[in-house]
């Protein structure tokens, strides 16, 4: 017997995702339902590969009676209402939105890196996915973290416009687009042009000067991996369609080998060490898309701190930051505990 899904969004970049996933890893599910807002009812999503078509339902009117695991990918507004909908009947909600990530009654997961935190689930019945660049870094973080204890992380993030859904990634080409013909490259979705161009801004700025998304990579990481660690994060909007990319430097408690991260990395669940020195020996996000593994290269030893090393990170965003990772936490709940597919 396997488990009866809802994916929620299921219209939206990750919403698809997690039906590709579900089906590339053969998750046991005996039935999927699939919903969105009215505006997205009775339309038809293609449940992977499989040739399978699912007709999408209204989420307003839907009943979670009966449903083991609903994969939230709908917004924080929309999550607001039908979250707590959905645990109350018995259906265990994974949210990707920032919804509940910093709730103290709600465990925030990547399974590679705090899998027993899993346990706290049952107090709301929700189970929180990290924001994408944060996912990515910490299972980076993770085995360094385990052998040589890190005190301080500085990140730069180059954060693909999919990150902003689809209006992101339609400016983008849009923008180009103009840009070679000649028309205007109006901002609309991002606050500056994002063709041929940068942009270091991502979600509101806070008092500090600081912006939500680098907040939330600063007490996430926290909340998932240590509270100790101190983390401070510039995240800057590139124009790449599908793919995160970080630079990451790292200053531990103890003495670190660039040989010996390089080993730890090449053995640890869910990474991909592709580290030659040489032109190529490094990966970009073109090649992570449609991956499942967190890429690590260019690892080297820091010379201005005592213990420290710089490293770049590179995953597919819709995939690890997202919709694979809700998954993941899906077949750890059902491993765990409500194993009906034992």
């Amino acid at each position: 017997m396997g488990y009866r899904i809802v994916v929620a969004g299921a219209t939206g970049n990750v919403g698809r995702e997690m039906l590709n996933i579900l089906a590339e890893r053969e998750f046991p599910a005996d039935e999927i339902a699939v919903v969105a807002s009215s505006r997205s009812q009775g339309l038809e999503v293609d449940f992977g590969e499989t040739g399978r078509k699912l007709k999408v339902q209204n989420i307003e009117n839907f009943d979670p009676v009966g449903w083991d695991m609903a994969l939230f990918a709908i917004g924080s507004e929309a999550t607001k209402i039908h979250a707590p909908r959905f645990a109350a009947a018995g259906c265990t909600v994974i949210d990707n939105s920032s919804l509940y990530r910093m709730d103290p009654d709600v465990p925030l997961i990547v399974p590679e890196v705090n899998p027993d935190a899993i346990s706290g689930y049952t107090k709301k019945n929700i189970i929180a996915n990290p924001n994408c660049s944060t996912a990515q870094l910490v299972v980076a973080l993770k085995p360094l973290h385990d052998f040589a204890k890190i005190l301080r992380v500085v990140v730069a993030t180059y954060q693909s416009v999919s990150g902003a859904g689809k209006e992101g990634m339609d400016e983008l080409f849009e923008q180009s687009r103009n840009i070679f013909v000649g028309d205007s490259a109006e901002a609309k979705k991002f606050t500056k042009q994002i063709a041929f161009n940068v942009i270091p801004h991502i979600d509101d700025f806070l008092d500090d000067g600081s912006t939500k998304e680098e907040w939330k990579m600063v007490v996430e990481t926290k909340k998932i991996l240590d509270p100790k660690i101190k983390l401070t994060a510039t995240c800057v909007r590139v124009p790449v369609f599908v793919g995160h990319s970080e630079a990451v430097n790292i200053e531990f408690e103890r003495e670190i080998s660039a040989k010996k991260a390089q080993s730890i990395l090449r053995e640890s669940p869910g990474i991909m060490l592709v580290d030659k020195r040489e032109n190529g020996g490094y990966v970009t996000p073109v090649e992570c898309v449609g991956d499942y593994a967190t890429f690590v290269s260019r690892v080297r030893e820091d010379p201005t701190v005592d213990s420290g090393l710089s490293l770049w990170c590179v995953s597919d965003n819709l995939r690890k930051g997202a919709a694979l990772n809700a998954v993941q936490i899906a077949e750890l709940l059902g491993r765990r505990y409500l194993k009906k597919a034992a």
